[in-house]
C-alpha cells in the first residue's frame, strides 16, 4: 500500500489497482471549494496507468453538503459579474467528466461514478433551487434524467425534498444499499472482480457504455453549467428578494 497525504481537503492512497480518494473536510460536511475541485483534478485526470478502479470516499459523517456557499460569496463580493463561480464551475465539469468518462471504474454515492453504493441511513437532496442558484454544476443534470428519469428528477429539483436510501436505489441513484459497517465490504467486493479484467476490455467497455448512454440524449449542454452558475448567482445577489442566497454561510 502506498499513502499520500495530498492536502488538507483531498487524501488519495493507492491499494494495488485500487485508488482510495477520500474528500477531507469534515468540518465543512466536505462542501466543494476550488481549492478541492485543484486537488481532486489532480488526482483523477491522469492517474497511475496500472490503477484500473477508483474509489472517491469521505471523511466525517457527510459525503458532500455540495458547493462551499460561503466561497460563492467571497467570489461575488470580489467580482460580482461571477467570474469565480465560472472558474471554478469549469474546474467542476472537469473532475465529473474525469470520473464519469476516464478509464477507471469508478465507486461511491456520488453521480457521476459508475458503480454507486451507500448505507442504509443515507440522505440525498437537490438544494439548489432554493438557495435561488440553477441545477448547473459539473454537468451532471442530464446524466442525472437521464438515469432517474425527467419526471422525478423535476418533481425532487422543484421541491428540493430530502430522500433516503431505499427511494435512492429505487431511483437508481444508488444501485446497492447495505449497513453502515458493511459498506466498505460492499466496495470491495465490486472492486475486487474488476481489477481482474484485462485493461483494454475494460477500457473499451466503459467507453461503448458511455457513448451508448449519450446516444439517448439529443444535447448535453455541460459546458454551459459554469456560464449558468455563475450568471444566475451573479443576478440573484443583486435581487433584494434573494440577495444573500448564494452567499450565505454552509451549513
Amino acid at each position: 500500500m502506498t499513502s499520500n497525504d495530498r492536502s488538507a481537503t483531498v487524501r488519495a492512497r493507492r491499494e494495488g489497482a485500487v485508488l482510495h480518494v477520500e474528500l477531507n473536510a469534515p468540518a465543512s460536511g466536505n462542501a466543494v471549494t476550488e481549492a478541492m475541485l485543484d486537488e481532486l483534478l489532480d488526482v483523477v485526470v491522469a492517474p497511475d496507468p496500472e490503477v484500473r478502479v477508483l474509489v472517491l470516499g469521505a471523511a466525517g459523517d457527510d459525503f458532500c453538503l455540495g458547493g462551499d456557499r460561503t466561497e460563492f460569496g467571497q467570489w461575488l463580493e470580489e467580482d460580482p459579474t461571477g467570474r469565480g463561480i465560472r472558474v471554478a464551475g469549469e474546474k467542476a465539469r472537469r473532475v465529473c467528466e474525469a470520473l464519469s468518462g476516464g478509464r477507471l471504474v469508478t465507486i461511491a454515492l456520488a453521480l457521476a461514478c459508475d458503480l454507486r453504493v451507500g448505507a442504509e441511513n443515507t440522505s440525498f437532496r437537490l438544494p439548489e433551487l432554493a438557495l435561488g442558484l440553477p441545477t448547473a454544476w459539473g454537468g451532471l443534470l442530464p446524466r442525472l434524467i437521464h438515469e432517474v428519469g425527467a419526471a422525478r428528477v423535476r418533481e425532487l429539483i422543484l421541491t428540493g425534498r430530502a430522500f433516503g436510501a431505499a427511494e435512492a436505489r429505487e431511483l437508481s441513484v444508488l444501485q446497492r444499499v447495505v449497513p453502515d459497517a458493511e459498506l466498505d465490504d460492499a466496495v470491495a467486493a465490486w472492486a475486487k472482480p474488476v481489477v481482474r479484467r484485462p485493461e483494454a476490455a475494460l477500457r473499451v467497455t466503459k467507453a461503448l457504455l458511455n457513448s451508448y448512454a449519450a446516444a439517448t440524449r439529443l444535447a448535453d449542454p455541460a459546458f454551459l453549467d459554469a456560464e449558468l452558475m455563475a450568471s444566475v448567482a451573479a443576478a440573484t445577489r443583486r435581487s433584494p428578494a434573494g440577495g444573500d442566497g448564494a452567499g450565505g454561510s454552509h451549513s
